[in-house]
């Protein structure tokens, strides 16, 4: 499955090219593969090495992988959610900030594989990318992920990647919109894993505000983009004024996770 998801069970020499970066570039390269698309041709670039999409450094076009965070971090997934599941931790499980839904899809796998039906998925995402600085938090206001198209990847997309696996039912269920409109009031009781993939130091802070009280003590708090100076931030901020004291622990170059324990 984690290799379903990174693609990495395919042998892709090439690739469509999508310019990653700033909102000209990518208009730019979409007009010109519209001209060339009536001729029934496509500018395709190599596949980086595959040792990139293993460790999450490579961000897979449209329409290949689910997910880009490499098999490190879906190990990590894989092993907290199975702990969670094996102990008995009460709670469902959430990622805030999902791109094409690929990690949200292995948690229901996993689910599915475990013949889990009580906890629920929660598929917390804008759905149009990340917001632009609100100018509120410090941290963010040079922030540029807003600027990035590639980002922006909607729901109705991310359903169709569900039901590719066979993965949508009524144990998954979306909270669309920005973090600081949906997570505070989501219906959600308890948690048994969270996982943040927001990127700013904003949709960190809010995000941990609005979740860490509902997870349970046995359960895990996991941070995709800690290498980032605006989320490590905002992770450390939070553990300090919360008082949170279980140590963090590195899963690769950005991803860490804590156990909570009290």
């Amino acid at each position: 499955m984690k290799k379903c998801l990174t693609r990495l069970v395919f042998d892709e020499p090439y690739k469509p090219l999508r310019r990653i970066g700033k909102p000209w570039k990518a208009r730019l390269v979409r007009e010109v593969q519209q001209r060339l698309a009536k001729q029934q041709l496509e500018i395709v670039s190599q596949v980086p090495h595959r040792r990139a999409r293993e460790t999450g450094l490579d961000w897979p076009p449209p329409p290949t992988a689910e997910t880009m965070i490499g098999l490190a971090r879906l190990d990590n997934v894989h092993h907290c959610v199975c702990d969670v599941l094996e102990r008995g931790v009460p709670g469902d499980l959430i990622e805030t900030g999902v791109w094409r839904g690929g990690t949200t899809i292995f948690m229901r796998a996993i689910l599915a594989a475990y013949g889990d039906t009580s906890r629920l998925v929660w598929v917390a995402d804008s759905f149009q990318g990340l917001p632009k600085p609100s100018g509120k938090y410090e941290a963010d206001i040079d922030d540029d992920h807003w600027t990035y198209e590639e980002l922006a990847v909607s729901a109705e997309e991310v359903r169709r990647n569900f039901e590719r696996y066979g993965l949508l039912d009524d144990q998954v269920r979306f909270l669309e919109g920005w973090f600081q409109d949906t997570l505070s009031s989501a219906p959600i009781e308890e948690l048994a894993v969270v996982r943040l993939d927001g990127d700013m130091f904003e949709s960190t802070i809010v995000a941990l505000e609005a979740l860490y009280p509902k997870l349970s003590v046995g359960g895990y708090l996991i941070v995709d983009d800690y290498a980032l100076a605006g989320c490590r931030r905002a992770v450390d901020e939070f553990r300090r004024e919360h008082a949170v004291s279980e140590p963090i622990q590195e899963i690769d170059w950005t991803g860490a996770f804590w156990q909570r324990q009290s």
